[in-house]
């Protein structure tokens, strides 16, 4: 352990961080009491015993550096800069809170200040601050960004991968490990074979240290030289600080069935990290005792005038429930666009391929933003396993077209950081099944933010990968899930089924402040279609009717539409007169054009590649038979692929997609109902 004896230090940055200990510690303390009176409306996991860490780290930061953090965060936020009034608040659930009533103990954000979220999940924050840290690199600046995790993330994933991905790149990053010696009640000793989390910076080649977590000095000298590391461009440390929560895990959880009260009782006597400063400042004359009074008075009027701001606020407005789950700016980030309609009826075309149309647009996204870049297993110089990013390496550089290890939740997390820092990343994510690795970063974290924060941060990310069955490539890399993710808050689900639409939409997904995760077929890269010159982009769930007809309804989506669009040309000549309907975007979905169709054809087939239980079809189907009931001739008829596993062998593939003998028997079977 160090010593806790400094001289370098000035006065007036004791008086400061004995200030910032005691905001945190009196703070805490009055919110244990208000959760004892009911006034705290879920959990309370406080920073008691632990302040000197925050304090230290936090008092090297300016105010545009990020902190990334934890569920036991109420520390992290105050020494960052939040108001005390602000952290009551939230923890009461109301209007005036930090996250405006939405977030509660474990979900503090204050973007204004740099406290870019704390999470009830462990791990993202590890993540977040590194992709925040590759966002820097990508807009040029000298900001740092601090991850604050306790002990039991470092037994997770994330820990290695995003340890790891911050060396590999030597992003401006400090991790620092609050060692609390408890996991909730899962001790250190018992969870990690390696007792030195600091030993294992050199193992990811960056600097770890061990510290006393209790001595601020120590860990106020250690930070200073890791943030000004990080500054010059000198890459990430790891600081493990070793310390000890002295009360519950959460208020009103037990606390003395995994560890004795005689041993948190030691700790509050002889390791209490305010005391200790207190102890050592007077002893050495640095200050008069009465300048610590002043100091103690002052934060104690502080926290009583919080207490009564938190009492006298207003809940949040129910009305705004559901508000923020998107971007609301309405901003497009592009001018002299053509519409969709005035797209189609350009002069200028020429006939390019999917895969050619998802590239334009990407190339002339980043020619226009250099915010935006791309990571992804193999995007670089190889430009893509699908030439999606072919010739762009070349282009625009290693920084903005960067390789991966194979870290899926590892570079979406980053992603995360990165997109509420100001850089626009895309993820290549090459088959999309790959992207079930990161599932929890993208559900519990890119998906939420703008909520969470009440629309303060933006979440301007592309995932894009390829889906469906074909080349015999089995069921890790056919996957259709795109019904799953469409039941996510915060989530916009697009499928391109033409060249026309896949560059429009990608278009339209690189300037959106919203998480994207846009899907492209296989099957259908190669498909060629009339792309316009001009700068065009679609909305998001703007239906497309692909063929016009008056004798029944047909909703496809991907390689499907081509399916039905060539049988519909087929059944024209037996007097058959199919509408085939594309909707594009799985969300937002385009209800209204399916139910105007309908409402033209009376009769409703919906085919997808997909199996069916619980998928897009079924709520197509369950929409149009609430709001257009009377408008059908006939039951909704759906036809989808086996609930099954993807197959590898040519014979067994096909067995498990729609045929398009399939598809024409299914709608000579709903004409004649």
């Amino acid at each position: 352990m160090e010593s806790f004896s400094k001289t370098d230090i000035p006065t007036q940055a004791h008086l400061d961080f004995y200030r910032t200990m005691l905001v945190i510690r009196k703070c805490e303390e009055q919110l244990a009491k208000a959760h004892q009176r009911g006034l705290v409306q879920g959990a309370c996991h406080t920073y008691v015993g632990e302040e000197a860490i925050a304090t230290g780290v936090c008092a090297h930061l300016r105010n545009n550096d990020v902190v990334f953090s934890t569920h036991r965060g109420h520390g992290h936020a105050l020494a960052k800069g939040v108001e005390p009034r602000e952290l009551i608040a939230e923890l009461f659930g109301r209007q005036t809170g930090v996250s405006r009533g939405r977030g509660g103990s474990m979900h503090l954000f204050s973007p204004e200040v740099g406290m870019m979220g704390t999470t009830g999940i462990v791990g993202p924050c590890i993540l977040q601050a590194a992709g925040a840290g590759y966002g820097f690199k990508v807009q040029q600046t000298d900001r740092v960004a601090v991850a604050f995790f306790g002990d039991g993330a470092v037994n997770n994933g994330a820990f290695h991968e995003g340890l790891n991905l911050a060396s590999i790149w030597q992003l401006p990053v400090l991790f620092v490990c609050e060692n609390n010696q408890y996991a909730t009640e899962v001790p250190f000793s018992y969870s990690s074979c390696n007792p030195s989390v600091g030993g294992r910076g050199p193992a990811y080649g960056m600097p770890g240290l061990e510290l006393d977590g209790n001595n601020v000095l120590s860990i106020y000298e250690a930070a200073g030289e890791a943030v000004e590391r990080a500054r010059s461009g000198g890459g990430p440390t790891l600081l493990e600080c070793k310390t000890y929560r002295t009360r519950a895990h959460a208020e009103g959880m037990g606390d003395f069935g995994y560890r004795t009260r005689e041993d948190v009782e030691n700790w509050k006597k002889n390791r209490d990290p305010i005391a200790l400063l207190k102890h050592a400042v007077l002893e050495r004359a640095i200050c008069e005792v009465t300048e610590l009074e002043a100091i103690e008075n002052e934060v104690r009027a502080q926290i009583e005038a919080a207490q009564e701001f938190a009492e006298a606020s207003g809940f949040p407005d129910p009305a705004t429930a559901s508000t923020h789950i998107f971007d609301e700016s309405g901003e497009s980030g592009m001018v002299r666009l053509l519409d969709e309609g005035s797209a189609r009826d350009s002069k200028r075309m020429r006939e390019i391929t999917y895969m050619q149309a998802t590239h334009e647009a990407l190339s002339e996204e980043m020619a226009a933003n250099d915010k935006i870049y791309v990571m992804g297993e193999g995007i670089g110089k190889r430009g893509g396993n699908f030439n999606t990013t072919m010739g762009l390496y070349d282009k625009y550089g290693p920084v903005r077209l960067c390789d991966t290890p194979i870290s899926e939740r590892g570079f979406v997390g980053m992603a995360t950081g990165a997109a509420i820092t100001g850089a626009r990343p895309v993820v290549d994510f090459m088959f999309a099944d790959f992207i079930l690795d990161a599932m929890g970063e993208i559900i519990n974290q890119i998906a939420k933010m703008q909520y969470m924060s009440s629309g303060r941060l933006k979440m301007p990310v592309l995932l894009r990968g390829c889906i469906g069955i074909g080349h015999s490539a089995a069921t890790h890399h056919s996957g259709n899930y795109y019904s799953m993710y469409a039941q996510i808050p915060g989530l916009r689900v697009v499928l391109p089924s033409t060249p026309f639409d896949a560059k429009g939409l990608m278009k339209k997904s690189l300037r959106t402040g919203d998480p994207v995760m846009f899907l492209e077929h296989r099957e259908l890269l190669t498909v060629k279609g009339m792309v316009p010159e001009e700068e065009y982009e679609i909305d998001f769930g703007k239906a497309a009717v692909v063929r016009a007809g008056s004798d029944l309804t047909v909703v496809a989506l991907a390689r499907m539409v081509h399916e039905c669009s060539g049988l519909a040309e087929e059944l024209a000549g037996d007097g058959l007169s199919v509408e085939v309907v594309d909707p594009r975007c799985v969300f937002p979905l385009d209800v209204d054009t399916i139910l105007k169709s309908v409402n033209k054809t009376g009769r409703l087939l919906i085919v997808e590649e997909a199996y069916g239980p619980c998928n897009l079809g079924a709520e197509i189907a369950a929409q149009i038979a609430e709001r257009g009931f009377d408008d059908l001739d006939a039951p909704i008829k759906r036809l989808n692929g086996t609930h099954t596993p993807t197959p590898y062998s040519p014979s067994l593939e096909q067995a498990v997609i729609p045929q398009r003998a399939d598809i024409s028997k299914a709608i000579r079977e709903l004409m004649a109902e």
